[in-house]
């Protein structure tokens, strides 16, 4: 299955999320706690934005603004490009290189679902290539292959 389906199935679907009114600092405290990369804002149960540690470098520090008093709202990515949990994993990486993303929310029937990453994506297909590899070495020479 190459599909956003098959990351989900293996990350879990556990979402961080902060309002557009919480601020720069929080967001990013969070970020540090939860060691990821992104937190998805929300507004009313609809996803309105993302936050990202790009945001943090370039619309917060870079633009000297105080974190403490920087509402997430003011300096988040919006609009957000998501996927659907059976949009191709090639398609995801086609878009994600193509626009310079490292994190999409996956949004099922206006219903946030996930968020996955590039390297959620890379490291799927290492592993598909992994087995491919096994698969072909027992085929080639008959035997289980080492991994």
């Amino acid at each position: 299955m190459n599909t956003v389906a098959a990351i989900l199935i293996k990350k879990g679907h556990e979402i961080s999320t902060v309002s557009e009114a919480d601020t720069a600092l929080a967001a990013a405290q969070m970020m540090r706690e939860r060691h990821i990369g992104s937190v998805i804002v929300m507004r009313e149960g609809t996803v309105v934005g993302i936050f990202t540690e790009r945001d943090i470098m370039y619309r917060v520090v870079a633009a000297e603004r105080n974190p403490a008093q920087t509402r997430v709202g003011d300096v988040m990515t919006s609009p957000v490009t998501s996927c659907g949990s059976d949009t191709a994993l090639k398609e995801c990486a086609t878009i994600m290189t193509n626009k310079r993303l490292r994190h999409m929310p996956v949004i099922d029937g206006g219903k946030l679902c996930g968020v996955i990453t590039s390297g959620d994506i890379l490291a799927h297909k290492c592993n598909h290539l992994e087995e491919t590899n096994i698969f072909l070495q027992e085929y080639l020479h008959g035997t289980q292959a080492q991994a």
